[in-house]
Protein backbone atom coordinates (compact mmCIF):
# COMPACT_ATOMS: atom_id res chain seq x y z
CA UNK A 1 0.00 0.00 0.00
CA UNK A 2 2.81 2.42 0.83
CA UNK A 3 2.81 5.36 3.22
CA UNK A 4 -0.18 7.66 2.70
CA UNK A 5 0.26 11.42 3.09
CA UNK A 6 -2.98 13.12 4.18
CA UNK A 7 -4.40 16.42 2.95
CA UNK A 8 -5.34 19.16 5.40
CA UNK A 9 -9.11 18.43 5.04
CA UNK A 10 -8.41 14.78 5.86
CA UNK A 11 -6.31 15.71 8.87
CA UNK A 12 -9.09 18.04 10.02
CA UNK A 13 -11.47 15.06 10.16
CA UNK A 14 -8.84 12.99 11.95
CA UNK A 15 -8.51 15.83 14.43
CA UNK A 16 -12.21 15.45 15.22
CA UNK A 17 -11.90 11.67 15.48
CA UNK A 18 -8.92 12.07 17.78
CA UNK A 19 -10.73 14.46 20.05
CA UNK A 20 -13.60 11.99 20.42
CA UNK A 21 -11.12 9.24 21.34
CA UNK A 22 -9.51 11.53 23.92
CA UNK A 23 -12.87 12.43 25.46
CA UNK A 24 -13.97 8.81 25.72
CA UNK A 25 -10.67 7.76 27.27
CA UNK A 26 -10.98 10.55 29.83
CA UNK A 27 -14.38 9.19 30.86
CA UNK A 28 -13.01 5.65 31.03
CA UNK A 29 -10.05 6.78 33.12
CA UNK A 30 -12.45 8.30 35.66
CA UNK A 31 -14.28 4.96 35.93
CA UNK A 32 -11.22 2.81 36.66
CA UNK A 33 -12.14 1.90 40.24
CA UNK A 34 -11.98 -1.13 42.48
CA UNK A 35 -15.09 -3.24 41.94
CA UNK A 36 -15.71 -2.18 38.34
CA UNK A 37 -15.61 -4.92 35.70
CA UNK A 38 -13.81 -4.54 32.41
CA UNK A 39 -17.02 -5.28 30.50
CA UNK A 40 -18.64 -2.34 32.30
CA UNK A 41 -15.86 -0.14 30.94
CA UNK A 42 -16.54 -1.55 27.48
CA UNK A 43 -20.23 -0.60 27.72
CA UNK A 44 -19.32 2.91 28.85
CA UNK A 45 -17.01 3.33 25.85
CA UNK A 46 -19.75 2.29 23.41
CA UNK A 47 -22.26 4.67 24.96
CA UNK A 48 -19.84 7.60 25.02
CA UNK A 49 -18.52 7.20 21.48
CA UNK A 50 -22.01 6.94 19.97
CA UNK A 51 -23.16 10.00 21.89
CA UNK A 52 -20.42 11.87 20.00
CA UNK A 53 -21.51 10.66 16.57
CA UNK A 54 -18.76 8.08 16.01
CA UNK A 55 -18.37 4.31 16.11
CA UNK A 56 -15.76 2.15 17.88
CA UNK A 57 -13.00 0.96 15.57
CA UNK A 58 -12.03 -2.23 17.34
CA UNK A 59 -15.36 -4.08 17.38
CA UNK A 60 -15.13 -6.95 14.86
CA UNK A 61 -11.81 -5.62 13.54
CA UNK A 62 -10.15 -8.86 12.39
CA UNK A 63 -12.71 -10.60 14.59
CA UNK A 64 -12.01 -8.71 17.83
CA UNK A 65 -15.11 -9.12 20.05
CA UNK A 66 -15.20 -5.85 22.04
CA UNK A 67 -15.10 -2.06 21.76
CA UNK A 68 -11.96 -1.44 23.83
CA UNK A 69 -8.90 -3.35 24.96
CA UNK A 70 -8.32 -3.55 28.72
CA UNK A 71 -4.99 -5.12 29.67
CA UNK A 72 -4.15 -5.67 33.34
CA UNK A 73 -0.78 -6.12 35.04
CA UNK A 74 1.27 -8.64 32.99
CA UNK A 75 -1.08 -8.20 30.01
CA UNK A 76 0.44 -5.85 27.44
CA UNK A 77 -2.26 -5.30 24.80
CA UNK A 78 -5.50 -6.73 23.38
CA UNK A 79 -7.04 -7.70 26.71
CA UNK A 80 -10.70 -8.56 26.03
CA UNK A 81 -13.25 -7.02 28.43
CA UNK A 82 -15.14 -9.56 30.49
CA UNK A 83 -16.39 -10.05 34.05
CA UNK A 84 -12.98 -9.47 35.63
CA UNK A 85 -13.24 -7.08 38.56
CA UNK A 86 -10.62 -4.37 38.94
CA UNK A 87 -8.89 -4.31 42.29
CA UNK A 88 -6.55 -2.13 44.30
CA UNK A 89 -3.00 -2.28 43.00
CA UNK A 90 -3.88 -3.20 39.40
CA UNK A 91 -2.00 -1.60 36.51
CA UNK A 92 -4.74 -1.08 33.91
CA UNK A 93 -4.05 -0.21 30.25
CA UNK A 94 -6.98 0.92 28.09
CA UNK A 95 -6.72 1.15 24.31
CA UNK A 96 -9.54 2.73 22.30
CA UNK A 97 -10.13 3.81 18.74
CA UNK A 98 -13.03 5.30 16.83
CA UNK A 99 -14.02 5.96 13.25
CA UNK A 100 -15.57 9.32 12.40
CA UNK A 101 -16.60 10.34 8.89
CA UNK A 102 -14.42 7.56 7.49
CA UNK A 103 -11.24 8.35 9.41
CA UNK A 104 -9.65 6.77 12.47
CA UNK A 105 -8.35 7.94 15.82
CA UNK A 106 -6.44 5.64 18.19
CA UNK A 107 -5.01 6.21 21.67
CA UNK A 108 -4.15 4.35 24.86
CA UNK A 109 -3.28 5.10 28.47
CA UNK A 110 -2.33 3.23 31.60
CA UNK A 111 -3.80 3.88 35.04
CA UNK A 112 -2.64 2.64 38.41
CA UNK A 113 -5.53 1.72 40.68
CA UNK A 114 -5.00 2.98 44.21
CA UNK A 115 -1.69 2.57 45.99
CA UNK A 116 0.98 1.00 43.79
CA UNK A 117 4.50 -0.24 44.49
CA UNK A 118 7.17 2.29 43.50
CA UNK A 119 8.27 0.12 40.55
CA UNK A 120 4.76 0.08 39.07
CA UNK A 121 4.42 3.85 39.42
CA UNK A 122 7.79 4.35 37.77
CA UNK A 123 6.81 1.98 34.94
CA UNK A 124 3.70 4.04 34.16
CA UNK A 125 5.60 7.33 34.34
CA UNK A 126 8.40 5.99 32.13
CA UNK A 127 6.02 4.69 29.48
CA UNK A 128 4.13 7.98 29.35
CA UNK A 129 7.46 9.80 29.08
CA UNK A 130 8.60 7.48 26.31
CA UNK A 131 5.56 8.42 24.26
CA UNK A 132 6.37 12.09 24.68
CA UNK A 133 9.99 11.43 23.69
CA UNK A 134 8.84 9.66 20.54
CA UNK A 135 6.44 12.46 19.65
CA UNK A 136 9.17 15.07 20.12
CA UNK A 137 11.41 13.16 17.68
CA UNK A 138 8.70 12.83 15.01
CA UNK A 139 9.54 15.81 12.81
CA UNK A 140 9.52 16.25 9.06
CA UNK A 141 12.97 15.43 7.68
CA UNK A 142 13.73 12.93 10.44
CA UNK A 143 13.45 9.16 10.06
CA UNK A 144 11.32 6.57 11.82
CA UNK A 145 14.52 5.22 13.35
CA UNK A 146 14.90 8.54 15.18
CA UNK A 147 11.47 8.04 16.77
CA UNK A 148 12.18 4.46 17.85
CA UNK A 149 15.59 5.45 19.17
CA UNK A 150 14.09 8.25 21.30
CA UNK A 151 11.55 5.86 22.82
CA UNK A 152 14.12 3.14 23.46
CA UNK A 153 16.65 5.47 25.06
CA UNK A 154 14.06 6.97 27.37
CA UNK A 155 12.90 3.53 28.51
CA UNK A 156 16.23 1.75 28.83
CA UNK A 157 17.92 4.65 30.61
CA UNK A 158 15.41 4.11 33.40
CA UNK A 159 15.96 0.38 33.66
CA UNK A 160 12.88 -0.82 31.80
CA UNK A 161 12.41 -2.74 28.54
CA UNK A 162 10.55 -1.90 25.32
CA UNK A 163 8.34 -4.61 23.88
CA UNK A 164 9.79 -5.47 20.47
CA UNK A 165 7.16 -7.80 19.02
CA UNK A 166 4.38 -5.18 18.78
CA UNK A 167 4.63 -1.76 17.18
CA UNK A 168 2.92 1.50 16.39
CA UNK A 169 1.54 2.07 12.91
CA UNK A 170 0.37 4.47 10.28
CA UNK A 171 -3.31 5.40 10.54
CA UNK A 172 -5.95 7.15 8.45
CA UNK A 173 -8.95 5.65 6.69
CA UNK A 174 -7.67 2.29 7.94
CA UNK A 175 -6.75 1.51 11.53
CA UNK A 176 -3.42 0.01 10.50
CA UNK A 177 -1.58 1.57 7.56
CA UNK A 178 2.08 1.65 6.62
CA UNK A 179 4.56 2.13 8.17
CA UNK A 180 5.07 -0.09 11.18
CA UNK A 181 6.70 1.95 13.96
CA UNK A 182 8.96 -0.05 16.29
CA UNK A 183 9.71 1.30 19.76
CA UNK A 184 13.41 0.85 19.15
CA UNK A 185 15.74 1.84 16.34
CA UNK A 186 18.81 3.66 15.10
CA UNK A 187 19.00 7.37 14.26
CA UNK A 188 18.78 8.16 10.56
CA UNK A 189 17.34 4.77 9.64
CA UNK A 190 13.94 3.87 8.18
CA UNK A 191 11.40 5.86 6.15
CA UNK A 192 11.70 9.63 5.98
CA UNK A 193 9.02 11.56 7.86
CA UNK A 194 7.04 13.98 5.71
CA UNK A 195 4.40 16.60 6.38
CA UNK A 196 0.92 15.05 6.23
CA UNK A 197 1.89 11.63 7.53
CA UNK A 198 -0.39 10.47 10.34
CA UNK A 199 1.03 7.96 12.79
CA UNK A 200 -0.02 6.10 15.93
CA UNK A 201 2.95 5.97 18.29
CA UNK A 202 2.49 3.45 21.09
CA UNK A 203 5.29 2.48 23.46
CA UNK A 204 4.69 -0.77 25.30
CA UNK A 205 7.09 -1.27 28.20
CA UNK A 206 7.76 -3.99 30.77
CA UNK A 207 9.59 -4.22 34.07
CA UNK A 208 11.22 -7.45 32.84
CA UNK A 209 11.97 -9.08 29.50
CA UNK A 210 10.62 -7.94 26.12
CA UNK A 211 9.42 -11.36 24.97
CA UNK A 212 5.69 -12.03 24.79
CA UNK A 213 3.10 -14.78 24.53
CA UNK A 214 -0.49 -14.79 23.30
CA UNK A 215 -3.16 -16.17 25.61
CA UNK A 216 -5.68 -18.93 24.99
CA UNK A 217 -8.27 -16.44 23.66
CA UNK A 218 -5.87 -15.81 20.73
CA UNK A 219 -5.90 -12.06 21.43
CA UNK A 220 -4.50 -11.05 24.80
CA UNK A 221 -0.72 -10.51 24.76
CA UNK A 222 1.24 -11.18 27.98
CA UNK A 223 4.82 -10.64 29.02
CA UNK A 224 6.51 -14.03 28.75
CA UNK A 225 8.07 -13.71 32.20
CA UNK A 226 4.96 -12.38 33.96
CA UNK A 227 6.43 -8.93 34.53
CA UNK A 228 4.25 -5.80 34.69
CA UNK A 229 3.55 -3.89 31.47
CA UNK A 230 2.25 -0.44 30.55
CA UNK A 231 1.03 1.06 27.26
CA UNK A 232 0.49 4.63 26.06
CA UNK A 233 -0.49 5.79 22.58
CA UNK A 234 -1.32 8.95 20.63
CA UNK A 235 -2.27 9.57 17.03
CA UNK A 236 -0.13 12.38 15.61
CA UNK A 237 0.22 14.33 12.37
CA UNK A 238 3.61 15.36 11.00
CA UNK A 239 3.72 19.11 10.28
CA UNK A 240 6.28 21.66 9.16
CA UNK A 241 7.05 22.24 12.84
CA UNK A 242 6.32 20.21 15.98
CA UNK A 243 4.05 17.19 15.43
CA UNK A 244 0.39 17.74 16.21
CA UNK A 245 -1.14 15.32 18.71
CA UNK A 246 -4.59 14.54 17.33
CA UNK A 247 -5.78 12.50 20.32
CA UNK A 248 -5.17 15.14 22.99
CA UNK A 249 -7.94 17.04 24.79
Amino acid sequence: MGIIVKSEPEIAIMRQAGRIVAQVLEVLKSQVKAGVTTEELDAIALREVRQRGAEPSFYHYRGYPANICVSINEEIVHGIPDRRVLKEGDVVSIDFGCVYKGFQGDSALTVGLGRLPAKARELIETTAGALQAGIAAARAGKHLGDVGYAVQQHVESRGFTVIREYTGHGIGRDMHEDPQIPNFGAPGQGPLLRKGMTLALEPMVSTGDWRTRVGSNHWTVYTMDGSLAAHFEHTIAITDDSPEVLTAL
